[in-house]
């Protein structure tokens, strides 16, 4: 994993290539609008309050109980998303750099996970009042889901790199992910709750193949005050270790060859 662990630890030392142009993107991109930033924060106040709320009547449920179940889900589902997808075009994008010597092909994929973490956190705070006034809230539920958010985020890095190695080959992969996660979003309990999916069913079992809905509820489920399946441990360890292992291979062998993709 030398190739891999070498790569990123030089990204982590030097984030000024990734970071600050990441942040620089964000803010050139609203400094015409009148509002600016605040766009950022409008999309998860309406999703998070208006269709929470919206989807809670509808079922029959509690609002404040049922939309920090779908304010974390949401938010969580939208990082992966985002990383994912836009892993997938990355390197073309950023192909001047890359066809000019800047090897270093974690640095891009970096760009991707910073704008995930900003979009993710900028949301922070619609979220946070949503949970505190949420009779569900298990502040014990912190100290295990703050290092779940670690291990989702790490599970979020390696997809991103695999990711974007694989769009660099096959432009395709793009539309892929995209159709991918519009039946991924189906299949996640987002705007419902994973106790209408239970085991022995066959939407219990398409539920608990997806990886979203694992790496999503590692995080929810202890900040709710639910319980975690077993499955779920073993599926977030399985996938933590499979994917790192194959990530680190994949960069090793063809990181090499994307100049020549490009």
């Amino acid at each position: 994993m030398s190739s891999l662990v070498r790569d990123v630890l030089g990204s982590l030392r030097e984030p000024e290539f990734w970071a600050y142009s990441t942040w620089l993107d964000i803010v050139t991109k609203y400094r015409r609008s009148r509002l600016g930033l605040v766009w950022l924060l409008i999309p998860p106040l309406i999703y998070v309050l208006g269709v929470g709320y919206y989807f809670a009547k509808l079922q029959g449920l509690s609002p404040l109980e049922f939309i920090p179940h779908l304010g974390v889900g949401y938010l969580l589902f939208r990082f992966l998303m985002t990383i994912i997808t836009e892993s997938s075009l990355v390197l073309p994008a950023n192909s001047s750099f890359i066809l000019d010597g800047h090897a270093r092909l974690t640095d891009f994929v970096f760009r991707v996970v910073a704008k995930g973490l900003f979009y993710l956190s900028v949301a922070a705070p619609v979220l946070i009042v949503a949970l505190l006034v949420s009779p569900r809230l298990e502040l014990w539920g912190l100290a295990i889901s703050l290092p779940a958010l670690v291990v989702l985020i790490l599970n979020a890095m390696w997809m991103g790199i695999a990711i974007a190695l694989l769009g660099a080959r096959f432009p395709d992969i793009h539309e892929l992910m995209t159709s991918v996660f519009i039946f991924g979003f189906i299949l996640t309990p987002i705007l419902w709750s994973a106790s209408a999916a239970p085991p022995g069913t066959v939407h219990g079992v398409f539920m608990r193949i997806n990886p979203l809905y694992h790496l999503i509820e590692l995080v929810r489920a202890p900040l709710l005050g639910e319980s975690l399946e077993t499955t779920t441990l073993f599926y977030v360890a399985g996938l933590t270790i499979v994917g790192l292992a194959m990530t680190a291979y994949l960069y090793r062998r063809y990181a090499r060859f994307v100049p020549l993709w490009m």
